[in-house]
């Protein structure tokens, strides 16, 4: 059987892209993988140069670092890039957890695909996924809304156009705003939605506190300490809506069952508030079936 050439073969490429996640907190956290490739690597790109020399320097490991932040990434990766095409070996970092996760990479990780350079994901620590193995709110669908506008409009804004997401949501905050935003969510979502702030995640202060968007507004106000550090916000999924196909069906099977025995315009108020719908639509409808 022929074999199927990739990409990075045709185009003659033997460098690699290694996306390297790094420890949130504890530095006992990163995978022995990690600190392998870190040490093999011809060039680490950086969130910051400084934050991780210090961590290279921890494990004893020492490579040449480039920069590689939201303001000069475009720039930067055409250079990567080039030196990945020529058989460079580039390893990716953030200043915590795993790159491109609400910090910068994916710019280059794309351009690297373009060209047909091989990509691996080195997993590791990251704060979302932490916070939520240890929130006790639902796991199976959860939606992923990163850090939110710092302006107070657009955060409203965004808020309330997930007031109706079935999902949990996670949501990262800084410190100092972690009140405000408690308040304006349990405004968008109502103040008794489960939620959880978990803050500190793998330090030693870790601290996770659980209760309703209210009460935890209430802690944020009152207890110091939850408006320092690093801050996960998870709030609970709005509960589902019925189907609307259902809903439509059930609506038909009471007004049938009124409209034998009711004037159409009572048979659709009962109808109403036992569907759980608006009395204008309750009253077309019985219309409808009416004449049917």
């Amino acid at each position: 059987m022929a074999k199927l050439e990739t990409k990075a073969e045709s185009a003659g490429a033997v460098g690699r892209l290694s996306v390297v996640a790094t420890p949130i907190g504890n530095l006992g956290d990163i995978s022995a993988r990690a600190r392998e490739v870190l040490a093999a690597c011809d060039t680490v790109a950086a969130e910051d140069t400084r934050n991780t020399r210090n961590l290279l320097r921890h494990f004893g490991i020492d490579r040449p670092l480039v920069s590689l932040h939201d303001h000069n990434e475009r720039a930067r990766a055409r250079d990567l890039i080039e030196r990945m095409r020529a058989g460079a070996h580039v390893a990716l970092v953030s200043d915590a957890g795993t790159p491109a996760i609400s910090d910068p990479g994916y710019l280059l990780v794309r351009a690297a695909a373009d060209a047909g350079v091989e990509v691996v994901a080195i997993p590791g620590a990251c704060a979302a996924i932490a916070a939520l193995s240890i929130a006790g709110l639902p796991t199976d669908r959860f939606c992923f809304e990163g850090f939110l506008p710092a302006q107070a409009g657009a955060r409203r804004a965004q808020l309330g156009a997930l007031a109706a997401e079935t999902r949990t949501l996670i949501f990262y905050e800084a410190p100092h705003r972690i009140a405000e935003t408690l308040d304006v969510c349990a405004q968008a979502f109502g103040g008794e939605r489960a939620a959880v702030v978990a803050r500190e995640i793998t330090k030693r202060f870790e601290t996770v506190y659980r209760g309703s968007l209210v009460e935890l507004q209430r802690m944020a106000l009152t207890l110091g300490e939850l408006a320092r550090g690093e801050t996960v916000l998870i709030v609970a999924g709005a509960a589902p809506r019925a189907d609307e196909s259902e809903k439509a069906a059930e609506l038909d099977r009471v007004l049938k069952i009124l409209l034998a025995e009711l004037p159409l315009k009572q048979a659709a108020q009962i109808a109403a508030r036992l569907v759980d719908a608006r009395n204008n639509e309750c009253y077309k409808r019985a219309l409808q079936l009416k004449g049917a």
